[in-house]
């Protein structure tokens, strides 16, 4: 079965066309694009104009890739920018007419599909997973065991994320240490009490999300991003806080031309580097590992299933288009 998912969140926009047998993905193509859907929400509450363009933009271009994979189906979510957005109609009304049906999904949903894309890597094993995103965080324990229901533990999609947390506190270019703490004690404030409330943290954390996969490229200096070597890469707190040491000093255009960063993330890549040393800091993880399967490979999957008439493992039944 041939699928193709799109997910447009607060900091990127992101195609995938995926082949998928007996509930497995066996071959995909990803593109993503820096929109920024995000510019300006947290503060407005309103999509940007200039954001709207560069979603649609991008998205103009995925439906021309889309139309030349031939899929069975296509399903357009949004998540964090757009369910805090008050202007949202106008975004969708405009991806109505380039023939795609957007929704926009819960927290809660967003962390099940990224769980259960992730889970594929380690089954039967009891993993937390994080997606972080440019604004909000999903947080989930649980695991997966191959043609039984999921078994989740806490869930929980946190209002913080890279651009959140860049636009709240790391006002300064570059930032002042006082910025940099005062945001990094309300990230870890909000990470110490979900792992509270969850009661436990497994031995491993992976974690999902352009943050951590720019984190691996920079603490590398990949001149070149290479998804094979990133994928299931473990990322140290050492490696973290190297990335926010050589970031701290830095304007952001000083921060674009370091190896392993794309130019269009270097506004909130300091702020997302702090995310993820809170995120670890607040269960005491000393690494995570880093997946690139993600929401999107959650979504492939769950689209095979609806379509196969399977009741979906995630418990949710996606919109389609075609």
């Amino acid at each position: 079965m041939r699928v193709a998912a799109i997910d447009l969140g607060t900091v990127s926009s992101r195609l995938l066309t995926a082949v998928v047998e007996d509930g497995l993905v066996v071959s995909s193509t990803k593109h993503t694009v820096i929109t920024d859907l995000g510019q300006g929400v947290d503060a407005t509450g309103r999509l940007n104009e200039a954001a709207i363009e560069r979603v649609v933009e991008a998205c103009a271009q995925f439906v021309r890739e889309i139309a030349d994979f031939g899929p069975d189906a296509i399903c357009t979510t949004l998540t964090s920018a757009a369910r805090d957005a008050e202007n949202g109609a106008v975004l969708f009304a405009r991806l109505e007419k380039l023939g795609l049906r957007p929704q926009v999904i819960p927290g809660e949903v967003e962390a099940r599909l990224t769980f259960y894309g992730v889970a594929h890597d380690f089954p039967g094993q009891r993993i937390a997973v994080a997606d972080s995103g440019g604004g909000s965080t999903e947080l989930v324990v649980g695991s997966y065991v191959p043609g039984q229901p999921l078994e989740l533990g806490r869930l929980q999609s946190l209002d913080i994320g890279c651009r959140r947390i860049t636009d709240r506190y790391l006002v300064g270019n570059p930032p002042t240490s006082e910025q940099i703490n005062e945001g990094s004690a309300w990230a870890l404030k909000l990470f110490e009490s979900y792992w509270h409330e969850a009661g436990e943290h497994p031995d491993r954390l992976v974690a999902v999300g352009g943050t951590v996969t720019t984190l691996v490229a920079m603490a590398n200096e990949l001149a070149v991003y290479d998804s094979s070597f990133v994928h299931l890469h473990e990322l140290t707190g050492a490696d973290v806080a190297k990335c926010i040491g050589l970031m701290r000093v830095r304007t952001v255009d000083q921060i674009a031309e370091l190896p392993g960063i794309q130019p269009q993330r270097a506004p909130v890549m300091l702020g997302g580097a702090i995310i993820i040393r809170e995120l670890m800091r607040a269960a005491g993880y000393e690494s995570l590992t880093v997946s690139e399967n993600s929401l999107l490979v959650g979504m492939a999957i769950t689209m095979y299933e609806t379509l196969s008439n399977i009741d979906p493992a995630i418990g949710w039944i996606p919109e389609l288009s075609w």
